[in-house]
């Protein structure tokens, strides 16, 4: 579908051109995301991870499978989880567009750290195989089967602290708990110290009781619309996103490749940053909107959900195990992504509520390691 020979300028134009798209695209989505986890009750942290962090890394899931059955493995891995990294770093951008207080403290939900969790256990995982013997049984190393029931086993206990709560966090008057923004200011005026928040937390979460099924059209006025028509409204621009990502993938390692880069900081750098475009727009849409455990669980449980690419990059790398195929590179950037979660959760469970440059120093040291972890790889380990 795509072609490689085509000139320079042909690549360049369709990368702009895609990424233009995947704005216009992306800011619709995550509109009817808000709306598509208030009609169903999951509430947007869990919306976040599932539909809209696995909607906008379709394009990644691609470009790591084609890697991999092509015989790149160090791309392959270097797509995946230079992905993770980069965004997660996105959360420093869209916590720079929140004026109100930091975003990591104005999102703050017991469902959006466990995401975190998850992500830093399987990327553990992931890291650990690589000093195991390089087993495959049909060509699959057994931990991909790891990742994937690891994966399943973490959003069910993600949903579980839905329905259990056993803890929330302090409630202020910058706190958003899933669906209380779509709330009057009137009815969250005061639920937010004691054990009297817990009932609006619940409610806010479920959004069946206190938020009206009407939804909003283009003009702001409101107007009934079938729960079907707003799933195949989403489900169709999460398709169409998922192919902007792969044209914006496909022409980003083509320009890429004539630099003659490796394949890690192709993978880690060009192709991770460009099929991760999406996520940043959705989260700084979901974040203009008011949607801010959204935006939050977008980026975080999209994380979650890309540690599925190196399970499915084993399954398509042909030659063995994939995890001890890759080489040191991606193993680096495995470490490097560990880091740069650890610091994120360090930041939801401070919760400073303003910075410097009104930024939380977790978003600061964000951009801070990624930039140095990934000069490091260029001049040193390049």
């Amino acid at each position: 579908m795509y072609n490689e020979g085509w000139p320079l300028y042909i690549h360049s134009a369709i990368f702009i051109t895609a990424g233009v798209l995947v704005a216009v695209v992306g800011i619709r989505l995550a509109r009817y995301a808000q709306q598509f986890a208030r009609r169903t009750g999951l509430g947007q942290a869990l919306t976040g991870a599932l539909f809209l962090g696995a909607s906008t890394s379709l394009s990644g899931i691609i470009t790591s499978i084609t890697a991999a059955a092509g015989g790149h493995p160090e791309l392959a891995a270097s797509n995946a989880v230079g992905g993770i990294a980069a965004q997660t770093v996105f959360l420093a951008i869209a916590d720079r567009v929140y004026s109100k207080a930091n975003l990591e403290h104005a999102a703050a939900s017991d469902e959006n750290m466990l995401q975190g969790s998850l992500l830093i256990a399987l990327l553990s995982l992931a890291l650990l195989t690589t000093a195991t013997p390089a087993y495959a049984l049909w060509g699959v190393h057994p931990v991909t089967v790891l990742l994937l029931g690891g994966y399943i086993l973490g959003q069910r206990l993600v949903y579980q602290a839905q329905e259990k709560e056993m803890w929330r966090p302090r409630m202020t008057e910058h706190t958003h708990t899933g669906e209380a923004e779509s709330l009057s200011s009137d009815s969250r005026e005061n639920p937010y110290e004691g054990e009297n928040a817990s009932p609006h937390r619940q409610q806010a979460r479920g959004g069946t009781e206190t938020v009206s099924d009407t939804v909003s059209n283009d003009n702001g006025s409101s107007a009934k619309e079938s729960f079907a028509a707003l799933s195949i409204k989403f489900f169709t621009l999460a398709l169409v996103l998922g192919f902007l990502g792969y044209l914006l993938a496909s022409s980003g390692v083509t320009v890429a490749e004539k630099t003659g880069f490796n394949e890690t900081v192709l993978g880690g750098i060009f192709t991770a940053v460009s099929t991760s475009f999406p996520e940043l727009v959705t989260a700084v849409a979901a974040v203009r909107m008011g949607a801010l455990t959204l935006a939050v669980s977008d980026i975080i449980g999209g994380n979650a959900f890309d540690m599925i690419f190196l399970a499915v990059a084993d399954f398509a790398f042909r030659e063995g195990s994939l995890y001890h195929a890759m080489g040191t590179r991606p193993t680096f950037l495995i470490m490097l992504t560990i880091l740069l979660t650890s610091v994120l959760l360090l930041g939801l469970i401070r919760r400073e509520k303003h910075g410097i440059a009104n930024i939380g120093f977790e978003s600061m040291l964000l951009l801070l390691i990624y930039a140095g972890g990934f000069t490091l790889l260029v001049t040193v380990m390049g």
